[in-house]
């Protein structure tokens, strides 16, 4: 479980970001000034940093600076409601990873924490990532390829990405908003139901003859993948 250490003094705004960063699964602390900050930084390790700039004490920017002069490279995103020019200048010279103006989406920010997740990990990681499993289930993500035992499955780019989706998660039950947040994109307008439909088309795929079923329905909550005696 990747780790993410919210900094912002608006106690509301920090409330509500560790709600919905939990709901995605990360494991979320939180603090409201820049000395809780540094020393929240001192003391454990993260995945991932939400830096508000304007924080009492010691600002969000100078938080920053301490943290690369310790050439700890954890991705940081800023915070904040400044939208000017050389504002976001300052804070990606300091070592920023990106930089989101407040009011923002919270699919945006997920999104943004996704990219500097996936950024961060080293090369040897994201290259197994290629390879996703569940059982006799194989997905080399690169080649786009699908098998099941020595049975090879033709999807289409859509059920694809859907699976790669529910195995990136596997074990994990998925609503479908966030299904329809990471295939379909959180700006899709349709039907919700297209998701129930889609995980009908890759059960027939998938889930066939012999082979025990690997894609599970929560009743009420949503669907996950799981692999035999998991």
């Amino acid at each position: 479980m990747e780790k993410i250490l919210v900094v912002e003094d608006e106690v509301k705004i920090a409330r509500v970001l560790k709600l919905e960063l939990e709901f995605e699964g990360y494991s979320v602390h939180s603090v409201h000034d820049g000395l809780e900050a540094l020393e929240e930084i001192r003391s454990s390790s993260w995945d991932c940093i939400l830096l508000d700039v304007m924080l009492p004490g010691v600002t969000g920017l100078e938080v920053l600076r301490r943290l690369r002069a310790q050439d700890d490279q954890t991705p940081v995103i800023l915070l904040t409601a400044r939208d000017t020019l050389p504002d976001k200048v300052s804070g990606l010279d300091q070592g920023a990873n990106d930089y989101i103006t407040k009011p923002f989406q919270i699919e945006e920010l997920l999104a943004r924490i996704r990219v500097c997740l996936r950024s961060a990990k080293p090369a040897h990681v994201q290259k197994e990532a290629e390879i996703l499993k569940a059982g006799n289930l194989i997905v080399n993500i690169k080649t786009r390829d699908v098998t099941r035992g020595d049975d090879s499955i033709e999807l289409t780019p859509r059920e694809f990405d859907l699976l790669v989706y529910l195995l990136s998660h596997k074990n994990q039950v998925l609503n479908r908003e966030q299904i329809l947040n990471a295939v379909w994109g959180f700006d899709y307008y349709g039907d919700t139901n297209v998701v129930d439909v889609y995980i009908r088309y890759l059960r027939k795929k998938i889930d066939i003859g012999d082979n025990q079923p690997l894609i599970h329905t929560s009743r009420g909550v949503g669907y996950s993948i799981k692999g035999p005696a998991e």
